[in-house]
């Protein structure tokens, strides 16, 4: 197998040089760092039995993914998991002055649910910058009424846009704002304009790639990445065939197509057996998590809303580091916090959901996304202060009813209004609708206070007084199982009334424990 990757490496290669386009750099991509913050405080409550003394949390076993990955030996089967994640540039290195082309769709079955071209054009403008060295030189928004033909233009707005590029030297790339393009449209468009063509598609799961520090981050993103590199073997292995010789790999009955297909088959199939036992893994710690009864509130929203920022200033973790870039968050990660009853939750930061967001990267990141279905509770963070703060609400929801969640969970969601004070004067149309500042610390009672009548209903705890004996291990197994709230002593008793926050199974344990 090794022989025939070797045989067949340099096709990728040659068929660039083939298309009169520079070959691809050697270098890997500059990404920006992407440091993932690992919480290094010991959240309010019993932690230590579960996540090892306090150490950072995450959203499985609340460990730092960095100490998972120093502390666990190397194996064959890590090592073949490094292998997998091995692969080419996405996108060219280096400083890259990018025409942005957005397709404006004016009318037909084409047209994007989302049509606002000022704010498609802002995104896709932000997806640029998120890029190291990339920016934006010209944006050149065009209208269509056949999005779905293969150069996706008609005649004449094409012939005009190609001569825009021909005569702007400085651009060194085209960023086409659509989802997907065709093999055949990429190299058309390529031939026409005499540079690199991009798509949404492959621009963001770039940035992914930049932004995956974990393992099961990394190989979901090259999981997502399979079926653009069985798109592109179509288009370089035909360029190949029209060369003289057999395209026949040493008389084994096999085309250079076959061959790349086979091992992009066993690629996928691999990477999917890696991510099943770590989901295995998560499944457990999930489980392990659920014994000791920590609510899990799972943070949704638009990307770049501001969801670790509102993480931040409701947990008080200064080792959490927001960043103003879209998916800055890709690693799911959990944070330890107290609500108003003193009772400790674990706030689960999740993936930012982006418009027309890839139904690949969706499907890859199946796996991390389970944390939202068994989660207490969501919570979906808004910036208000957003031109299309409604459009981004909808693509959220839509995104959360794709993933196909418990109707108790969208029925019980609190929407957070973040971003007040860039919106003076912001008053919440939506009934329930919590305002917040998240950098300011604006509205952080009122959200404690929504938040924590909506976990005791969700969790179906209750707020009861127990009358314990001071001498016995009543007391002590309360501070450990449940949250207590306030103690009474009655000393002439040797007794003390206990008002505690406790779930109906450890209120069970506590009458079986301590009968009479």
């Amino acid at each position: 197998m090794w022989v025939l990757r070797a045989a067949v490496r340099p096709v990728l290669r040659l068929s660039r040089v083939g298309r009169g386009l520079p070959a691809p750099r050697a270098a890997a991509p500059s990404c920006p760092v992407r440091a993932l913050a690992a919480a290094g405080h010991r959240g309010p409550g019993n932690l230590e039995g579960l996540w090892g003394g306090g150490r950072g949390l995450r959203a499985d076993d609340g460990r730092s993914r960095a100490e998972d990955d120093e502390e666990e030996p190397e194996d064959a089967d890590e090592n073949a998991e490094e292998e997998l994640l091995q692969g080419e540039p996405l996108l060219p290195a280096g400083t890259q002055r990018v025409c942005l082309v957005h397709p404006d769709v004016k009318w037909g079955p084409g047209k994007p649910q989302m049509t606002r071209a000022e704010w498609q054009v802002a995104e896709a403008t932000a997806l640029v910058h998120t890029l190291d060295g990339w920016s934006v030189v010209q944006t050149m928004v065009v209208s269509t009424k056949s999005p779905d033909r293969k150069l996706l233009f008609g005649k004449g707005n094409f012939q005009h846009l190609t001569e825009k590029i021909r005569g702007s030297p400085d651009i060194t790339c085209i960023f086409l704002n659509v989802e997907r393009m065709a093999a055949p449209t990429k190299k058309e468009l390529e031939a026409a304009w005499g540079v690199e063509v991009f798509d949404r598609f492959t621009v963001v799961l770039h940035i992914f790639r930049c932004n995956a520090r974990t393992k099961e981050a990394r190989l979901q993103v090259a999981l997502a990445e399979i079926p653009l590199h069985r798109s592109n073997l179509k288009q370089d292995v035909a360029h190949l065939h029209r060369g003289p010789g057999s395209r026949y790999i040493m008389g084994s009955g096999e085309s250079f197509m076959q061959v790349q297909q086979r091992l992009l088959r066993e690629k996928e199939a691999k990477i999917r057996k890696a991510l099943d036992r770590l989901r295995k893994k998560r499944h457990l710690l999930r489980q392990q998590r659920m014994r000791r009864e920590f609510p899990v509130v799972s943070v949704v929203g638009y990307t770049n809303c501001g969801k670790t920022t509102l993480i931040k200033a409701l947990t008080g973790d200064a080792a959490i580091q927001p960043r103003d870039q879209l998916f800055a968050t890709l690693d799911v990660t959990a944070h330890a916090g107290a609500l108003p009853s003193r009772m400790t939750v674990l706030y689960v930061d999740t993936i930012g959901f982006l418009s027309q967001l890839p139904h690949g990267l969706i499907e890859s990141f199946s796996a991390t996304l389970e944390d939202v279905a068994h989660s207490d509770l969501i919570m979906h963070v808004r910036d208000v202060s957003h031109p299309e703060a409604e459009l981004q609400k909808r693509s959220v929801l839509s995104t959360l009813h794709s993933l196909q969640l418990p109707a108790r969970l969208l029925d019980s969601m609190v929407e957070v209004h973040n971003k007040v004070d860039l919106v003076p004067g912001y008053s919440p149309t939506e009934p329930n609708a919590v305002p917040v500042s998240a950098l300011l610390g604006h509205g952080l009672r009122e959200l404690k206070a929504e938040l924590n009548a909506a976990v005791l209903k969700a969790t179906g705890r209750q707020i009861l007084t127990l009358r314990v004996r001071l001498a016995g291990a009543q007391l002590s197994w309360l501070y450990k199982e449940a949250t207590v709230q306030d103690v009474d002593v009655i000393p002439e008793d040797g007794a003390a009334d206990v008002t505690v926050i406790i779930s109906d199974s450890a209120y069970g344990k506590f009458r079986k424990l301590f009968p009479g």
